[in-house]
């Protein structure tokens, strides 16, 4: 039996996985946590790396192993490859000011959307780095290289600064498309975008193929002939964890909502709502993100007083369209559209439907009203949908599950729950091991279709309540 490990280094914690390279089967996995905030010490996700490999029970009989990781964030390193300062996360937002500042700058958002795929917005890796050469010159000034999460975890398990040089960072084009400063069509870096907002040119990790073998481990938990693959970025490797092929949409309900979706041509939309990013595997994966998505049915449960169950089972008995009852969830104001100062309301309350299931049942048909918006998104770029993958903590509900191709008008199709970042990033290792053309097809277990018949009604009288706000 050959195995290969995959890491999802997320923002709250580092997951190993171990699966059997030819099937995919499991075969063991651990966890550990990440320290809170939006900055981080680098070290720390190598201490959660190590202490997640023991928790699955060490990875000396991988043959192979890859790292699927927080999109974004900036690691800033000098000459010899420490850190000048804590990492930005992707969820620090003290960029916004650099990024409203370049996203205006080179001819506006349609030059970026054409160079870069995407408007700039404070999670890019561009807009830190503008934030870092405005509020620490000194730092900005000790800058000698620039890589994402992803990037110095690969650079570690190969021997890092003890072994190799800056010179010897890698990365790959999908997570390198979530920077700012490449260009996911022509697979190259801009580094006139990146000189403007740090101030001077840096080195940058090389960027591999899909399937590129970035070299071999150099760690005490690892086999010395472990072949490392080249890594990707967190929505990049949970895309290839599911399978996705052209025509799939993934759709993740977590703390955020994310839409994306396989295509084999490159986007460019200059309104920002779509970001232009490139996947693990060749493709292209434009992707919306949604502020609302699984905590808005948490907070929804708390005023009802239920669990997340009892929620789901309330909200089954109500109609479809809720008697005329619409909740825009914006509770954290909301990206896609972008509307950062709203707030949440219920339209249309009236007697006859001002009761518990029909709020309980609002609640869900606006969260995935919101993510509608975001495919509609998808869709107006060219995005042609042939499925739904549904997965992420709100896919758990029945509600959710059975409502979805209600509100989607397309089949959904719900895998068993999962840690799909880091099944990418094992598949990824597993097709660098093999040296084939295509990763290996791993079937996902369980999986469950839902089909129904569209309910425009529900999208009508949402389109509606948020054309109030």
């Amino acid at each position: 039996m050959t195995l290969v490990a995959g890491v999802d280094s997320s923002t709250q914690s580092c997951k190993v996985v171990i699966r059997e390279a030819s099937t995919g089967e499991l075969v063991r996995q651990g966890r550990a946590a990440h320290p809170e905030g939006t900055e981080v010490e680098p070290q720390a996700w190598w201490r959660a790396f190590k202490e997640a490999a023991q928790a699955a029970g060490g990875l000396n009989d991988v043959a192979a192993i890859a790292v699927g990781g927080q999109q974004h964030g900036m690691v800033a390193l000098d000459d010899e490859g420490d850190s000048v300062r804590p990492a930005l996360l992707w969820n620090d937002t003290r960029s916004a000011p650099q990024a409203e500042q370049l996203a205006g700058e080179f001819g506006g958002p349609r030059f970026w959307a054409r160079e870069t795929g995407s408007v700039p917005v404070a999670s890019f890796t561009i807009t830190k780095l503008a934030w870092m050469a405005e509020h620490e010159p000194a730092c900005a000034s000790r800058t000698s290289a620039v890589c994402l999460p992803h990037d110095w975890l690969t650079w570690m398990l190969m021997g890092g600064p003890k072994l190799l040089e800056i010179k010897d960072l890698v990365t790959d084009r999908g997570d390198a498309s979530g920077t700012g400063y490449f260009n996911p069509e022509a697979g190259t870096y801009c580094p006139d975008l990146l000189r403007a907002a740090l101030g001077h040119d840096v080195q940058l990790p090389r960027v591999l193929g899909p399937a590129q073998r970035a070299g071999s481990t150099a760690v005490p938990c690892l086999s010395e002939s472990a072949v490392v693959g080249p890594g990707t970025g967190d929505n990049m490797a949970a895309a290839l964890g599911v399978g996705a092929s052209v025509g799939d949409v993934i759709l993740s309900i977590g703390t955020s909502g994310v839409v994306c979706a396989v295509s084999e041509s490159p986007t460019h939309d200059s309104s920002g709502a779509v970001a232009g990013f490139a996947d693990a595997t060749g493709n292209y994966l434009p992707l919306v993100c949604t502020l609302n998505a699984a905590r808005v049915l948490d907070a929804t449960a708390k005023v009802l007083g239920v669990g997340l169950d009892q929620l789901s089972a309330m909200a089954l008995r109500a109609p479809a369209g809720c008697d005329g009852m619409a909740f825009v969830p914006y509770l954290e104001g909301e990206r896609t559209p972008n509307r950062p100062n709203a707030t949440g309301t219920l339209h249309g309350l009236t007697l006859s439907n001002m009761s518990p299931t029909h709020v309980a049942r609002a609640a869900v048909e606006g969260v995935l009203c919101g993510l509608a918006d975001g495919l509609d998104a998808l869709v107006a770029q060219g995005i042609v949908v042939r499925r739904v993958i549904l997965i992420g903590g709100g896919a758990r509900s029945a509600a959710v599950r059975d409502i979805a191709p209600q509100v989607f008008a397309a089949p959904v199709v719900v895998p068993e729950p999962g840690e799909y970042v880091a099944d990418g990033a094992a598949r990824q290792a597993a097709w660098v091991l093999s040296g084939e053309a295509q990763p290996p097809r791993w079937e996902l277990g369980g999986s469950e279709d839902y089909r129904a018949d569209p309910e425009p009604t529900i999208r009508d009288q949402y389109a509606s309540a948020r054309g109030t706000q």
